[in-house]
């Protein structure tokens, strides 16, 4: 299957970045290269990419997408470890560094990942493939109370306890192999007069989704990592679609920007407070209303930027 994926906010990410031709610049989510191929454009010789995606089957898609580019690193790992990657080539500091989070439209149409709700397919949802935490086994192992709150706290689903406990009843019976049986499932669980807002399964497989791939916990983190690894000048872009991404990426940059605590009718900072840049948008920038029509996974996007001093 071919890799595609129509990357989000293209322009205002590329604006974002404010590239420097000679600069160094980390596509942490490669993807189908959308983004990628776009500061490889706006490079000279001199300029390189670093281009990381968990997903091998991205990368060789990336790599076939960009072949006409010399300038391009590509790192099967995960963008959280961006500071164990920048050390194993030996790289100290990068201009940029992007990261689009979420899944790709390739991983939902993919049918043996198991991402999307509409069909049959095996369980799976790894972003990274090598990796042993499925979907099968969250779905099948995790106790109805953890089962519970993650499709509460990552789908924001309502019926997470209804969703858990006919999960729960279910798998006693039998193993839950695919993604139509667990559809059926939740289908169950909510009641007709409430499933006029999307697909009823949507919100429980982005849960799990979140959980498999490990998206939210170390975010935070990784925010101030990829801060620490940039130039001064440099500009970190983030688009999350997510809540809690939202909020770790707005509180990361807050932490990092600082903020001093002098009462204000004092004529000078005593407190000691340390910025290490500013917030380029106060406000995350959104789609605009025609690229929200054409794709729709921008509907929930959001792009927040930060430039180290």
């Amino acid at each position: 299957m071919k890799f595609e994926h129509k990357p989000v906010m293209l322009h205002e990410c590329i604006e974002g970045l404010n590239i420097n031709p000679d600069g160094i610049y980390v596509d942490g989510t490669m993807g189908g290269a959308g983004h990628s191929i776009e500061i490889l454009k706006r490079l000279s010789n001199k300029g390189m990419l670093i281009g990381i995606d968990r997903d091998a089957e991205a990368l060789e898609a990336a790599k076939t997408r960009l072949s006409e580019y010399k300038n391009v690193k590509y790192i099967h790992d995960n963008h959280d470890n961006i500071k164990e990657i920048l050390n194993s080539l030996k790289i100290d500091k990068v201009d940029g560094i992007l990261l689009d989070l979420g899944v790709s439209s390739y991983q939902l149409d993919e049918r043996n990942r198991g991402f999307s709700y509409l069909g049959e397919n095996e369980l799976d949802m790894r972003m990274d493939k090598s990796q042993e935490l499925t979907a099968k086994r969250v779905v099948n192992y995790y106790q109805e109370k953890e089962l519970a709150n993650l499709i509460y706290e990552y789908g924001e689903e309502r019926y997470s306890r209804q969703i858990a406990r006919n999960i729960c009843n279910y798998r006693k019976e039998k193993t839950i192999n695919t993604t139509k049986e667990l559809v059926e499932i939740i289908e169950k669980s909510i009641p007709k007069s409430k499933q006029n807002d999307g697909h009823p399964a949507k919100r429980t497989f982005q849960a799990i989704r979140i959980e498999v791939n490990n998206e939210i916990k170390p975010l935070y983190q990784t925010v101030k990592d990829c801060i620490d690894c940039l130039k001064p000048q440099g500009r970190l872009c983030i688009i999350t679609f997510h809540s809690l991404e939202d909020r770790a990426v707005k509180n990361a940059y807050i932490e990092a920007k600082g903020k001093c605590t002098c009462p204000s009718d004092l004529p000078y900072c005593v407190c000691g407070a340390k910025t290490l840049g500013k917030i380029i948008n106060k406000k995350p920038i959104v789609a605009t209303k025609e690229e929200q029509e054409e794709n729709s996974r921008s509907k929930s996007a959001k792009l927040r930027i930060f430039e180290k001093i």
